[in-house]
């Protein structure tokens, strides 16, 4: 499947992640989902509530995803997924953000390289959370 992020959500994710570097960002995605694929048009951006070091990791408090998700209900829209940021580091799936996932939603995630936007990549859980395909990622 495609997921597709229109400009200005994609513009606030990348703000995000440049604003929060060296630190993980971490974000829902709003829009809708049909036979072609999946558009991204709303980012919001989230809070990093780990508790620890937040340039490794993130996490999301489990009220705020579901403020997440009846935001896009209040604007005729689905949760299509969650963003977040890797530092320093590649656009990958790590074990922990599969251990951590929700196997309906996509994850991008951007690859932010001293501090500027370097690369992007979306992954999709499978149901069993053991391994996650690749998506097509157009922004």
């Amino acid at each position: 499947m495609t997921i597709r992020i229109e400009s200005d959500p994609w513009a606030a994710m990348v703000s995000h992640a440049r604003q929060t570097y060296p630190n993980e960002c971490c974000g829902a995605m709003l829009g809708s989902i049909n036979a072609t694929g999946k558009t991204v048009r709303v980012a919001l951006p989230l809070e990093n509530a780990f508790d620890g070091v937040q340039a490794r990791r993130y996490e999301i408090r489990p009220q705020d995803l579901l403020a997440a998700d009846q935001a896009a209900h209040q604007r005729h829209m689905e949760l299509i997924g969650i963003y977040h940021s890797h530092p320093d580091c590649g656009a990958y799936f790590s074990q922990t953000d599969l251990r951590n996932s929700c196997p309906w939603y996509s994850f991008v995630v951007l690859s932010i390289q001293k501090g500027e936007f370097h690369h992007a990549n979306s992954w999709l859980p499978n149901p069993e959370q053991t391994e996650a395909a690749q998506e097509e990622l157009i922004y």
